[in-house]
């Protein structure tokens, strides 16, 4: 059975080559997938280490070289999960620019969502990126639209 997970990651390693690595759910999956070996191999460090002490019991056994390994894999890691947390910063700063760019294209009158480069709504006609309807120019206030006056300054709705 392990070997049958072993075969599947070694697939889904193979299978991200495919995907573009400058993609943050690429860095995503591969940082969890090279985390995953490494804890895997600290699970075997420590099997091993424990597999010496059993067998020595009654001498001190020496096992600094699986110990150095094992600092290292732990060293390596910490890089890994530093690597996951940038790739996942990068994922949420992507989609907030996403959301961004999809704000600008929707018609603050009638939330129509227009393509890009169009300067008029196409469904209402309302200008892009002009304040919405009942939305006040004072203050930003979003008005119900039959309002003629801002609720919070007081200021003319246009």
């Amino acid at each position: 059975m392990a070997d049958l997970f072993g075969g599947l990651g070694g697939f889904m390693k193979g299978l991200s080559s495919f995907m573009p690595q400058d993609d943050p759910d690429t860095k995503i999956f591969n940082a969890n997938n090279e985390l995953n070996e490494l804890k895997q191999r600290e699970l075997q460090l420590y099997a091993e280490i424990g597999k010496k002490v059993i067998s020595d019991v009654g001498s001190r056994p020496e096992f600094s070289d699986i110990v150095s390994e094992l600092q290292e894999n732990q060293r390596r890691q910490i890089k890994v999960k530093e690597t996951l947390k940038t790739a996942e910063d990068e994922k949420k700063e992507k989609q907030r620019i996403e959301q961004e760019e999809r704000k600008a294209l929707t018609c603050p009158n009638c939330d129509y969502v227009n393509p890009e480069g169009v300067k008029f709504c196409q469904e209402c006609g309302t200008k892009l990126g002009a304040p919405g309807k009942g939305t006040c120019p004072g203050c930003g206030t979003k008005n119900p639209p039959e309002s003629r006056f801002c609720g919070e300054c007081g200021h003319k709705l246009l």
